[in-house]
């Protein structure tokens, strides 16, 4: 059976920036927030704490028939755990801007991100044993295989990730985004591409921020005052970065809260 969910999960998603859903938080999208927190919890709980064993760092999902009655669309999930290896650590160390030119026939260089994630998220790894390409590369040819397979049905493209995971969310909703993969020809409506960040750095500068905006990428980013990732790489070590709009602080974080921040 429908729920309440299903008819207004576009203002949910984003569709009006959550405007008047934030103060105070309206219960369904506190909901939303906490579901998928516990996605990206699924991330650590599933790693394998191995410095041996390949990085692995998250998985893509979609919803079964039942869930899609519920939630009024069937919704593609990628989510992405934090920082945990060595390299990843010295990555979020790497704090200078380089253009995010995913595709070399973008003309454009406005359009900068912090080089550490944009390394990991672009890094070719199909000649190491097991090797499967870079997170890029395997993460896009899915997204576009299940688009292909649930065409013609309602959906939407969700990305959530905590501390370095939020900023691979933050890549590849836009490289999604830049690459039309959402846009469905002959409908008005795009589908919906939204991140949900989790303690998140920020990822890249002004031209960043403006182009994700004009493609209708919407973000939520939840962050707890205390934590000093979130101001990483901060005012005091460049001034360039900026942040979203949908920036949401809390001083503490309720039971619910506590597993997705």
């Amino acid at each position: 059976m429908p729920t309440r969910l299903a008819s207004v999960w576009r203002d949910i998603q984003g569709l009006n920036n959550w405007e008047n859903l934030v103060e105070p938080l309206n219960p369904l999208l506190q909901g939303e927030i906490i579901r998928y927190g516990e996605f990206v919890m699924a991330c650590y709980k599933a790693f394998e704490f191995d410095p041996e064993s390949k990085r692995w760092i998250g998985y893509v999902a979609v919803s079964g028939d039942k869930e899609v009655s519920k939630l009024g669309r069937r919704d593609i999930v990628i989510t992405f755990r934090g920082t945990v290896t060595n390299p990843e650590w010295i990555a979020n160390l790497m704090s200078s801007l380089k253009p995010a030119r995913f595709d070399p026939h973008h003309a454009r260089t406005d359009v900068k991100v912090e080089e550490g994630f944009l390394s990991l998220y672009t890094l070719n790894e199909s000649a190491n044993k097991f090797g499967l390409g870079s997170c890029r590369e395997q993460l896009l040819c899915e997204v576009s295989r299940l688009l292909n397979k649930y065409k013609g049905e309602e959906i939407s493209i969700t990305l959530a990730g905590h501390s370095m995971g939020s900023s691979l969310a933050h890549l590849l909703a836009y490289d999604i985004a830049e690459l039309g993969l959402n846009r469905v020809n002959g409908c008005w409506k795009d589908i919906p591409v939204t991140v949900f960040s989790f303690g998140g750095p920020r990822v890249g500068n002004l031209g960043f921020k403006e182009r994700c905006e004009e493609l209708g990428v919407k973000v939520l980013r939840v962050v707890n005052v205390n934590d000093p990732i979130v101001k990483l790489p901060g005012v005091v070590f460049n001034e360039k970065f900026r942040v979203f709009n949908e920036l949401y602080w809390f001083a503490e974080m309720s039971q619910e809260f506590e597993e997705c921040a």
